[in-house]
């Protein structure tokens, strides 16, 4: 299990990193996403993946650490509103530049689009 959890996390990563070195603004917002949810599993694994095991301590049984999973919650809320603040961004500059490229660089007006 935590050999899936870690090739997951690190997929996640690679791609997300790819796509945040794109030069248009929606891919890097997928790869900013996608980077979010690795880091999330990456909290998640750090809490000990046990299977059945308790919520609450009960003298010596295994129990799950509720701390990661607070942490997880937390980023996800974050990460949802940290989305939708970037995609309104990229849809503002796109709306005054003419153009998606995250260099912030102005279209001319005879200049074809890449």
């Amino acid at each position: 299990m935590e050999s899936l959890y870690a090739i997951t996390t690190g997929i996640l990563s690679a791609c997300g990193l790819y796509l945040t070195l794109r030069g248009r603004t929606f891919p890097v917002v997928v790869g900013l996403t996608l980077l979010s949810y690795a880091v999330n599993l990456f909290l998640f694994s750090m809490g000990g993946l046990t299977t059945d095991g308790a919520a609450i301590i009960n003298g010596a049984a295994d129990y799950a650490d509720p701390l990661p999973q607070a942490l997880v919650l937390t980023a996800i809320v974050i990460g949802f509103a940290m989305t939708a603040f970037v995609v309104i961004l990229a849809m503002r500059a796109r709306a005054d530049m003419g153009n998606d490229h995250v260099d912030g660089r102005k279209q001319d007006i005879g200049e074809t689009p890449r």
